[in-house]
């Protein structure tokens, strides 16, 4: 365990991210060591905010640096010019431009809902940075218009519905 000392509060930081009509700043929430190497990074639902990560961040501050976005139209971040901008495939791409800021080789990734649906996606991307995914609240498919997602999301509901109904999970 890190014994740095503690703060009650986050330091609020910026990134500036690309759109599919040009630039926006996300907000994001830092807790703990900024310098530190272990990296938490905590991503909010849909009609949330970081700041729903305080509890969380204050517990793991002394051992995780703790980030804490507000995605895209959320929080202190951007809203963006155009509402067809507000999908996954774009906040996948905001939270890869955060990584690269934060200089991240490897995340533990909490995500709650959209953030989990978030968290997926970016650990399912070859040299993904993501180390350890916790996900909350998250539906068992993801709509991605290729054949082998189509599938893959099949044969996981099915084994999904048939371990509901045997009772084991």
């Amino acid at each position: 365990m890190n014994l740095a000392p503690t703060s009650t509060e986050p330091r609020l930081r910026r990134v500036q991210c690309l759109g599919g009509h040009g630039l926006h700043r996300m907000a994001y929430w830092e807790w703990g060591d900024p310098a530190s190497r272990r990296l938490l990074v905590c991503v909010h639902g849909l009609a949330r905010q970081g700041r729903d990560f305080d509890t969380l961040a204050r517990a793991m501050q002394g051992d995780f640096r703790v980030v804490c976005p507000d995605v895209a139209g959320r929080g202190e971040s951007d809203r963006l010019a155009d509402p067809s901008g507000y999908q996954v495939p774009a906040y996948v791409a905001d939270m890869v431009t955060l990584l690269a800021r934060l200089d991240a080789d490897s995340v533990a990734f909490v995500g709650t809902s959209m953030g989990g649906l978030i968290g997926m996606v970016l650990a399912s991307l070859p040299e993904s940075p993501i180390g350890r995914l916790v996900i909350n609240d998250v539906g068992p498919t993801i709509d991605v218009p290729t054949k082998a997602t189509e599938s893959a999301s099949r044969r996981a509901s099915k084994v999904t519905m048939s371990a509901t109904y045997a009772g084991t999970w």
